[in-house]
């Protein structure tokens, strides 16, 4: 007979309350060397002592946002690269939409180096999946994946940082005229 473990619904609220509560830190520009445990609790409405009950410290928790952001993220890449669209500038807009939704965080997370290179390498399957589907010949003269990959971290960073006066409809124009359709 398995054993079936039951998830406490007061922890998931818990840690749903203290995640929160760093995204509206980051909202009110808060750096992240400035985020304490006591600033993350207090804005949660929790005590300290509940957040040690989930993480080992802020970088735990960091931690576990950006795996959860980055499941998330291959959740919403993996129909848009099943999608027969004629409209693929849609199809990018909805990618680029959830950067802009998760921005204040991105530009936190993207300061660590195994951040940026996991979403290097999310970059460079998708591109490489949409070549394959678009049966595009990487032995012609077409320019690399890892350029692609880096110019659209870039542009995704320049954007949810300094650009974000800019709608996502606009960011994926200007990405579909830059690329011609031809290399992504």
């Amino acid at each position: 007979m398995t054993e079936h473990k039951r998830v406490d619904p007061r922890a998931i609220r818990s840690k749903k309350m203290l995640k929160n509560a760093v995204f509206s830190l980051l909202a009110d520009n808060v750096e992240v060397s400035q985020l304490t445990v006591q600033k993350i609790a207090n804005r949660a409405e929790l005590n300290r002592a509940t957040f040690y009950l989930h993480y080992e410290d802020i970088n735990d928790l960091l931690r576990q946002i950006a795996h959860e952001i980055f499941d998330d993220l291959s959740m919403k890449v993996e129909p848009l690269l099943q999608m027969k669209s004629n409209n693929e500038q849609e199809q990018l807009v909805t990618f680029l939409n959830y950067f802009y939704e998760y921005r204040k965080v991105f530009a936190v997370l993207i300061e660590h180096k195994g951040f940026k290179k996991h979403l290097t390498n999310l970059l460079k399957s998708t591109v490489n999946k949409r070549r394959n589907m678009r049966n595009i010949d990487s032995t012609k003269e077409v320019v690399s994946v890892d350029i692609i990959a880096a110019s659209l971290l870039g542009i995704i960073m320049w954007w949810i940082k300094d650009g974000n006066q800019y709608s996502a409809e606009y960011i994926a124009g200007q990405i579909t005229l830059m690329y011609k359709r031809r290399y992504l």
